[in-house]
């Protein structure tokens, strides 16, 4: 893998060996005047000579000088909201030019759902980013693409794990316990999830983020749709051969200041440590346990074919390595995409294959990877301690209670994970007459992964609890069948343009698992491969499970577009569901609408005359999608296994109550207003949108107490609760500069959310209590972290407010009734907790740069988070001077409010260890360098660059990234064994053939 780093920079030497070679010719002076289509001067118009380097600026009369090499010459005349010029010379001394307006932002594609629109007939909120404007570098999946371009979307990265993926919240959250709490992926025209793709191999990536755009999708996008657009092929009648690839190394972004072994001896020194405390070694265990990891990247994409028949080719390996040792994620995916035209391009066929395999270490027997407990270790663990016994053993100290060797944990375990997806789907297309198109998708998905995991004799597993050898075999298999069949009607009719859609969709999903785990081994030789080898079968310390569960969903939908001279645009759709989820439900189908409109103010008479503005449209919309409940059947009333019970001489296994019926149960419904603003200015200078929202969640699923009897069973679940979610959007777009050589791009958003439950009972349901609590801190704290109060906001913490500590150092509390409190006298009770902080942000801010200067390009990506708290785990756990058994942050010897060292022994959460999480982060630098003109007949162009990812951050927290989890009920934990976030640097080449 090392070898990779050389290759890629004896490929940028020869590239620029290749050079470029100077032609000589009789030079030619050509004069003249650009003007706009009423004849008006432009000035600062970028003229260049087409394959030189020549150019030029018209002057503030439109004039220009320009000499070129030949007569023949061609020049390209280019200006921001104008369409560019390609003219040529023809021996002519003087070349006047007439630009005319271009339209093209307003021209592109948006995909929308079963189809595009011109974003200039979106009467949605709908934002796009292309793949030039994606984040660069070793990204973990599709969604890290878009961090900080999107205002309203929130993408965070929390861990550093390789195998982990993005957290994405859109607008906020809309459900307790439903089904969907992410947004809808749609791949292709194929749901899908963030890593089915290699993020390499896409083209696009839009977001139908307001209820209107998204309620043709129904219930599957009441959290937003994320819709992917891959590389396609294309009818080029010629052959092309892409490949980029790069080298990424990483650090620890922020490290905790944590007491050193000279710490712990210069404290004995001082007696206020015991001796015994002195292991005699020095050991950095973060560093023992980490390394200097070497990710490397690979795409190839090869296009050909002609107008009838053309295909797509892309192989992308992925070798990402961890910061810690045995963490890695190896991908590989390959796809093929095929289109054909057949009966003079009536009829068209698309048939695309994707497989991806993918492998990565496992050291723990749970569903993540990486042991987050290992990285705890690392952090607690004794600086004086060695890693070995002298008989080489891993050295440990069982008497010290959550206390295991982390070097241990890594090496006297072993697991894989091997999964493969594959994906196949054909579309058909036949336009049987004009205007008609007919459309039918089929596609067959299917996951399988297998598990194993095994720990060794020596484990600390056997040295505690005797279990003498562990291992574990699990194995999931999930397939996913849909066919969706859409015919779309378009007409133009003087000023009237109609677009109808309708459509039928059916989709399926089987779900299949197994696992079985075992102890007692006689030899550590197989590890997992062997499991019935095990004593624990027969003494019944083993376990063995199995599940299988089905869904499907059926659809019918349609949705018409209309305009009306291209200056009043109205967009209806409907979309009618059943899902199995509700099978034997009262009400099993859903029905999800909506309505939006546009108005194109400028294309008014009274703004023909303005030259302010180039497009200014408003839009409204509204929509209602849905959210069914994530487990099923909850109509009936379910039984199930319970305790065993000794009758008739034997153990007999009895049946007992799982679930009430209520035959009531029906989907979670969103109901969205958006009201929008997009403009362009002073020719396409200035730009952005504008957007307000507002949404009403109603029939939260929510757990009710009820009586038993009359009930079987003591909770029924039922559509009671009301969420309410709204903000403001805004993204403006400046070109700042725009010469012949230089072009500055620069984009700023904003976005506020703000989350409230407005209740959570009706006449049949009531809670036993205004609120509910939610969250957890761990072992020794052991409580809940949050609470959820009715009409208040998601988010709260809620523990004991601290105001001041006394001389003695301890504590002093704010009371029930805001009066100081000592500790001593402080109760400590449920009664006196008080919210002390709220884990989600009020507001969101991005701001993107690209800078190009000749062959040079720069990009720049910075956003942040404001206005929310963090629960500060590794300070609220190791920030303690009393603690001995364990390793401590040296800030423990901190005065406490700027007074005294603290004194209290019990560990406690508190507001002390709450902090402002406010940051802003400098994201992606990327600075690349084009090869322009390559006179070689093999290579077409070329770039390299460099580039760096999580580059700089400014924050008063802290902890390690104040970026958390900002997921569900219990956001803003700062998890204190979670995989450290990591700052990366890469080398990359593209390279065209």
């Amino acid at each position: 893998m090392k070898k990779c780093i050389p290759v890629m920079l004896l490929a940028c030497c020869l590239l620029v060996l290749l050079g470029t070679r100077a032609s000589y010719a009789q030079q030619t002076t050509v004069k003249g005047k650009v003007t706009d289509e009423k004849g008006e001067p432009l000035p600062g118009v970028s003229v260049s000579v087409k394959g030189a380097t020549t150019g030029t600026t018209t002057g503030i009369d439109g004039q220009y000088t320009i000499t070129v090499n030949s007569g023949s010459a061609v020049l390209l005349f280019s200006y921001i909201g104008f369409e560019e010029k390609e003219i040529a010379v023809n021996n002519r001394a003087s070349v006047n030019v007439v630009m005319q307006v271009s339209a093209e932002n307003l021209r592109e594609a948006v995909v929308i759902g079963y189809g595009t629109q011109r974003r200039a007939d979106v009467t949605s909120a709908v934002a796009s980013v292309k793949a030039a404007d994606f984040v660069k570098g070793p990204v973990q999946d599709a969604g890290a693409l878009l961090q900080g371009k999107v205002a309203g979307l929130t993408i965070a990265a929390p861990s550093g794990n390789p195998t982990d993926g993005t957290q994405i919240l859109l607008r906020g959250n809309t459900t307790l316990f439903g089904a969907n709490a992410n947004p809808l992926v749609i791949i292709d025209g194929i749901p899908g999830d963030l890593k089915t793709v290699a993020p390499e191999d896409i083209e696009s990536v839009d977001v139908l983020k307001d209820g209107s755009s998204a309620a043709i999708y129904g219930v599957r996008g009441s959290n937003g749709v994320i819709i992917i657009t891959t590389k396609r092929a294309r009818s080029t009648n010629m052959t092309s051969v892409d490949y980029s690839g790069y080298a990424t190394t990483q650090v620890i972004a922020r490290k905790l200041d944590m007491l050193t072994a000279q710490d712990y001896r210069d404290q004995i020194k001082a007696g206020t440590r015991l001796a015994n405390w002195d292991a005699g070694s020095t050991t950095d265990w973060l560093k023992e346990a980490t390394r200097t990891p070497l990710t490397h990247v690979h795409n190839l994409t090869i296009r050909g074919g002609n107008s009838t028949t053309n295909y797509l080719a892309s192989a992308n390996y992925r070798a990402l390595q961890g910061i810690f040792r045995k963490s890695d994620n190896n991908t590989f995916t390959g796809r093929i995409d095929v289109n054909h035209s057949m009966f003079d391009d009536k009829l068209k066929l698309n048939i695309g294959i994707l497989n991806q395999t993918n492998s990565y270490t496992r050291n723990n027997n749970g569903s993540n990877s990486f042991n987050g407990w290992i990285y705890r270790q690392t952090v607690i663990r004794n600086p004086t301690e060695p890693v070995y016994n002298e008989d080489g053993d891993f050295y440990e100290q069982t008497g010290n209670f959550d206390y295991e060797n982390p070097l241990a944990l890594l090496y006297e375990s072993d697991g894989e994970s091997k999964n493969v997806n594959s994906r196949m789907n054909a579309t058909l297309t036949y336009r049987p007459v004009n205007n008609l198109k007919l459309s039918a998708l089929f596609s067959y998905s299917r996951f399988n992964g297998n598990n194993g995991y095994a720990e060794t004799k020596k484990h600390i597993s056997t040295i505690k609890s005797g279990v003498n050898g562990f291992a574990s075999v699990s194995s999931n298999l999930s397939i996913d069948r849909l066919t969706e069949w859409t015919a779309e009607y378009s007409k133009v009719m003087n000023k009237h343009h109609l677009v109808v859609l309708g459509g039928y969709g059916y989709q399926e999903n089987e779900s299949t698992n197994t696992y079985t785990d075992n102890q007692d081994f006689p030899t550590d030789v197989f590890g997992y491969n062997n499991i019935g080898l095990g004593e624990g079968i027969q003494n019944k310390l083993a376990n063995i499970s199995s599940g299988k569960s089905e869904t499907n969903l059926i659809s019918f939908f349609g949705r018409v577009n209309y305009s009306f001279n291209d200056k009043y645009l109205l967009m209806a759709s409907l979309r009618r569901e059943g899902a199995s989820q509700l099978y034997g439900a009262n009400s099993p189908w859903g029905n999800f609408w909506a309505v939006s409109g546009g108005w194109r103010i400028s294309k008014e008479n009274f703004m023909k005359n303005t030259e302010l503005f180039d497009d200014l449209k408003l839009r409204a919309g509204y929509g209602i999608t849905g959210n069914p409940p994530s487990a099923g059947f909850l109509s009936q009333p379910l039984i199930n296994y319970g305790n065993y019970v000794y009758s008739n001489g034997k153990w007999t296994r009895i049946l007992v109550p799982a679930t009430n019926a209520n035959p009531f149960i029906r989907w979670e419904e969103k109901g969205e207003a958006n009201i929008g603003l997009d403009f362009s200015m002073l020719r396409g200078r200035i730009s952005g949108n504008i957007d307000v929202y507002n949404r009403r969640i109603s029939g939260l699923l929510y757990n009710y107490a009820v009586p038993s009897p009359p009930n079987l069973y003591p909770q029924t679940t039922a559509n009671v609760g009301k969420m309410e979610n709204k903000g403001i959007e805004i993204v403006l777009n400046f070109v700042p500069v725009k010469r012949t050589d230089f072009v500055w791009n620069t984009s700023v958003n904003f976005s506020t959310n703000t989350n409230k439950l407005i209740s959570l009972s009706n006449e049949l349901y009531q809670t036993t209590t205004p609120y509910f609590t939610t969250g957890e801190a761990g072992i020794p704290i052991q409580t809940f972290t949050h609470i959820v109060t009715i009409g208040d906001g998601i988010g709260d913490f809620y523990g004991y407010k601290v105001i001041d500590i006394d001389d003695d150092g301890k504590w002093i509390y704010e009371g029930r009734n805001g009066e100081a409190v000592k500790y001593d006298d402080f109760a400590h009770s449920f009664e006196d907790k008080k919210v002390i902080g709220n884990g989600l942000p009020k507001y969101y801010a991005g701001w993107n740069n690209s800078f190009s200067y000749k062959n040079f390009d720069l990009s720049i990506t910075m956003r942040g988070a404001f206005g929310y708290q963090i629960i500060n785990s590794q300070r609220m756990y190791m920030e303690n001077p009393a603690i001995q058994n364990y390793n401590i942050l040296r800030s423990s010897y901190d005065p406490v409010f700027g007074k005294t060292q603290l004194n209290v022994n019990a560990l406690e959460f508190n507001s002390y260890y709450v902090e402002d999480g406010d940051f802003w982060k400098v994201d992606n630098v990327t600075l690349g360098y084009n090869f322009s003109k390559l006179n070689n007949k093999y290579i077409k162009g070329a770039r390299v660059y460099v580039s760096s990812l999580n580059t700089l951050i400014i924050t008063g927290y802290k902890g390690l990234d104040p970026e958390v989890n900002r997921l569900g009920l219990n956001p803003g934990l700062d998890n204190r064994d979670k995989y450290p976030t990591t700052r990366s640097f890469t080398v990359g080449v593209n390279l065209n053939f």
